[in-house]
């Protein structure tokens, strides 16, 4: 018999529905009726492609005996953390306040005010392992609920006041140029000199840091040292494209084999951009495969991009991606003939040699493929049939799980990769893909005010859109505008701008709250910081509109960006492998930026210019004589019927070029 969980679109939550516990999703009749009934609330938050979510749902939740205890005692509640980020932060961190540490599945107890009072991870369901059971657990709360109300009521203030701290904390000043330049020598300190990346296991993929690097044109060293070593690692699916969440060692071999939208979104344009740094063409190569393998694989019939794929698949962690050697010798066997027509049969012997495939295996008795000779070794023969077969063969197992939802920030992660690539790329499929997806988001994915909305699910959108879901559209529609030169792109980028600043903007101290002033009332209004793995909502609004008031000459918009920059400047400074993000806008803000207009009926060979290097510190606007909009192009010309390139600095111009060569020379240090 299904649950209240059969109602929702998540997959994660839909997952639960047949469960035997009475599980609620998070919202006013759970609370309500642990408030009416004074009961303890158990909130259990995950996703769909956590491992560990699904033992404990198995060992725990599966069980009549478990289920009943939690059904007769609590107030039981299931969220999506990717749903509900603004839920998973605050009950997240009480839990490292409680612990020291943290994780999903997260298991929080909550007083029927709401207010949490214990938590933690994953619980197992005996104690046979160094820890509580989960019922010993249990059972020790409701104990404490019982007997020591008052003592959690007095602690009632304490944790909201924890909770809200950062949403109080008071503006500095912009930090300088020399603490920026301080910052980056701090993060540099803190890289693996042998592995690439910084600090030790496990090693998530460190985009923003790298992209700071680049932007700063410092530790390129390290930059290469770590795409390399990504690339070549069992984090990078060596067969399909993309990247796995995270590596389990500091080495990036064995990796949690979950693949989201939001690392490859990241990693896509990092490798791009490591592409027009560095020159290596694997980087083109990877970036390349990485987006195919989103529009192959994540890509939903609307335009939308799906969520993540699973770690697991028949119930074992991996299964999908590994390799025995008999499995892919015989794989090669079979393939003689559609091998010689891509580029010739391939050795067996040293296409296993060349993803380091032993029969002790380096996974449980099997092979996580990888590049066991590094990322810059000549490829064998025959490497691209072989891939290819093992490719299709893969494709008969039984796939992980496929999180179907579409989130908009995440989607908005891929319209700016997809977008910058076919500009550069010269691929006209990933820049249809990104416009498809643009449309997708600001068309389907509102409510019938017009505003953002979270997810997307079978033919419904729902649940109000975050901070982090503006600003990354914002920063998204900006990039779409600059490589298609569609105004219309421009025009949401600024209206949603407007909408960002309206909604989230904390007009006292200045900054941006992650939920918008209409937004549910939580027991915490809160301003969410960190850009490890994925940008703050904060950052991304901080550079967007740094970005946007270069284009459009509104500096209010990168007044706003200011206001974020002094309220957190100083902690991004201390942690920049923590602020990574941010000190890309810091960067954006202390850099000479260079706006570049571009006039004419065809200005695709002085585009091309700007397309060659990885320029960081511009915004490019293009379109006829006599366009306004953005006002970048407002009263230019052409130059004797020849299109004309104008780079300017705070709207102050340079005289115009019409020979490619020339605006290169101009570009020379952007």
């Amino acid at each position: 018999m299904s649950n209240r969980l059969a109602a929702e679109t998540s997959p994660y939550l839909l997952q639960h529905a047949e469960n035997p516990v009475d599980w609620y999703p998070w919202g006013e009749a759970a609370l309500g009726r642990a408030r009416a009934e004074d009961l303890p609330i158990l909130l259990s938050v995950g996703y769909s492609a956590c491992h560990w979510c699904h033992v404990m749902e198995r060992e725990s939740f599966e069980d009549p005996d478990t289920a009943a205890f939690m059904n007769a005692n609590f107030v039981c509640i299931k969220v999506d953390r990717e749903e509900r980020p603004d839920v998973d932060a605050i009950y997240m961190e009480a839990v490292q306040a409680f612990t020291g540490q943290g994780g999903w599945p997260m298991t929080v107890f909550l007083d029927p005010d709401g207010i949490p009072f214990y938590g933690g991870t994953y619980f197992p369901p005996d104690d046979g392992r160094g820890m509580p059971s989960f019922r010993m657990v249990m059972e020790a709360v409701l104990e404490a609920f019982r007997g020591k109300r008052e003592e959690i009521r007095e602690r009632a203030a304490t944790t909201v006041g924890r909770l809200e701290a950062l949403s109080t904390l008071s503006p500095g000043g912009v930090p300088d140029r020399e603490s920026l330049t301080a910052a980056v020598t701090t993060l540099l300190s803190h890289a693996d000199p042998a592995n690439g990346g910084f600090g030790r296991a496990p090693k998530f993929p460190p985009a923003s840091s790298l992209e700071l690097l680049m932007s700063r044109g410092k530790g390129l060293d390290h930059v290469e040292r770590t795409l390399d070593a990504m690339l070549a690692g069992g984090i990078y699916d060596q067969l399909g494209g993309g990247f796995a969440r995270y590596a389990v060692d500091s080495a990036w071999l064995v990796p949690h084999f979950e693949k989201m939208l939001y690392d490859n979104g990241l990693l896509a344009r990092a490798y791009l951009h490591g592409y027009q740094v560095l020159g290596h063409a694997r980087y083109r190569r990877v970036c390349e495969e990485t987006l195919d393998w989103l529009l192959r694989e994540m890509r939903g019939p609307e335009g939308g991009f799906y969520s993540a794929y699973d770690a697991d698949s028949e119930g074992e962690e991996g299964k999908f991606y590994v390799w025995t050697p008999g499995e892919i010798r015989a794989v090669l066997a079979q393939d003689s003939a559609g091998a010689a027509a891509i580029g010739g049969r391939a050795d067996p012997d040293e296409i296993l040699a060349y993803f380091g495939v032993t029969e002790a295996g380096n996974f449980e008795g099997r092979n996580i493929l990888h590049l066991a000779a590094g990322a810059a070794a000549p490829h064998p023969a025959g490497l691209d049939a072989a891939r290819a077969a093992l490719l299709a063969a893969r494709a008969e197992r039984v796939p992980p799980g496929l999180d179907d939802k579409r989130l908009c920030s995440w989607n908005a992660l891929a319209i700016a990769a997809l977008a910058e690539a076919g500009a550069v790329l010269d691929r006209p499929d990933y820049l249809e893909a990104a416009t498809a997806c643009a449309e997708f988001v600001l068309g389907s994915m509102r409510d019938e005010d017009g505003r953002l909305l979270r997810t997307y699910k079978d033919g419904r959108a729902h649940l109000n859109a975050y901070l982090e879901d503006h600003a990354f559209m914002v920063e998204a529609l900006l990039v779409l505008y600059e490589t298609t030169f569609d105004r219309r792109w421009f025009a949401a980028a600024r209206a949603l701008a407007e909408t960002m600043v309206e909604r989230f903007g904390d007009e006292e101290r200045g900054g941006f709250f992650s939920t918008s002033a209409d937004h549910e009332q939580l027991i915490a209004r809160r301003k969410e910081v960190g850009d490890h793995p994925i940008p703050a909502g904060q950052s991304a609004a901080a550079l967007g509109l740094l970005r946007l008031a270069a284009l459009s000459g509104e500096m209010a918009f990168a007044d706003r960006a200011l206001g974020v920059l002094a309220l957190f400047g100083e902690p991004a400074v201390s942690h920049p492998d923590s602020f990574a993000h941010l000190l890309r806008a810091l960067d954006f803000h202390h850099a000479p930026t260079r706006e570049v207009a571009l006039v004419g009926a065809d200005t695709s060979a002085l585009e091309a210019v700007v397309r060659t290097a990885f320029r960081p510190h511009i915004v490019l606007a293009a379109g006829p004589a006599g366009a306004t909009e953005p006002p970048l192009l407002d009263a230019r010309t052409e130059i004797g019927g020849e299109p004309a390139a104008y780079v300017c600095e705070s709207f102050t111009c340079n005289l115009p070029v019409t020979d490619p060569a020339a605006l290169e020379r101009e570009l020379a240090d952007t």
